[in-house]
């Protein structure tokens, strides 16, 4: 295999198990760079077990996960924060802090990891751009609709310029109209080069979207199709 065509994600022989419930089965999944990769499945298929993997929330009982070429599986704590930068996350219920408006809600990711004023003042207006925020930039989140409070999020993500977004359900709590929006957003992006892991129940989403479509069942991958349909 050709080296632009090795995996920027390799998950090997995945499994995890809470007491007696197996959330992951011998999970195996590669994501090449570019890709817009979209999660579907039933509540419980395991799709959050995986995004928890994936950002080093947890550990699974048994495999690898190779992002980069580098086992995340046994990175350190001193690790986990550098990490972590290069992957950004998206949720369904924002975390935005309310005491902060939308610029301080994205400059604080920088703050947190030391980055100068100078840098702060300079990506922080790019972001908020790229989402189409730059004229709400003093609001507080009470004052956002679901879909700008979702747009901060990804704003947040987007900051650091991670090499991958994942969206866990980023358009669960939003109509039609700005669940659209959202997806064009990710889609754009993605074209920019970053790779996007979508979580979603979103059926009407993920069939205009037409991207690759993985589904999950109890724990394990039942179907990866490119430019799939949404199948339950």
């Amino acid at each position: 295999m050709s080296e632009e065509k090795q995996p920027i994600i390799d998950i090997r022989h995945l499994s995890k198990r809470y007491g007696k419930v197996e959330a992951l089965n011998d999970v195996n999944l590669k994501v090449y760079p570019g890709e817009f990769v979209i999660l579907v499945g039933p509540s419980g298929a395991g799709k959050s077990t995986l995004i928890r993997q994936l950002i080093r929330e947890e550990k699974p009982d048994k495999g690898r996960i190779y992002v980069a070429g580098r086992d995340i599986t046994r990175l350190t704590s001193g690790e986990l924060p550098y990490y972590r930068r290069n992957v950004g996350i998206v949720y369904q219920d924002y975390k935005l802090l309310p005491t902060k408006n939308v610029w301080e809600n994205v400059a604080y990711a920088l703050e947190v990891s030391d980055v100068s004023d100078e840098e702060i003042k300079r990506k922080v207006p790019k972001v908020l751009q790229a989402v189409g925020l730059e004229g709400r930039i003093q609001a507080y989140p009470s004052q956002l609709s679901g879909g700008e409070a979702q747009r901060v999020s990804i704003a947040r993500a987007l900051v650091h310029n991670p090499k991958i977004l994942i969206a866990d359900e980023p358009t669960g709590n939003l109509d039609p109209e700005a669940s659209q929006d959202i997806a064009d957003i990710l889609e754009k992006i993605n074209c920019q080069g970053t790779v996007v892991i979508l979580a979603t129940h979103d059926r009407e989403l993920v069939d205009k979207m037409r991207k690759r479509v993985i589904v999950m069942k109890q724990g394990r991958i039942v179907s990866d199709q490119n430019q799939g349909k949404y199948m339950s």
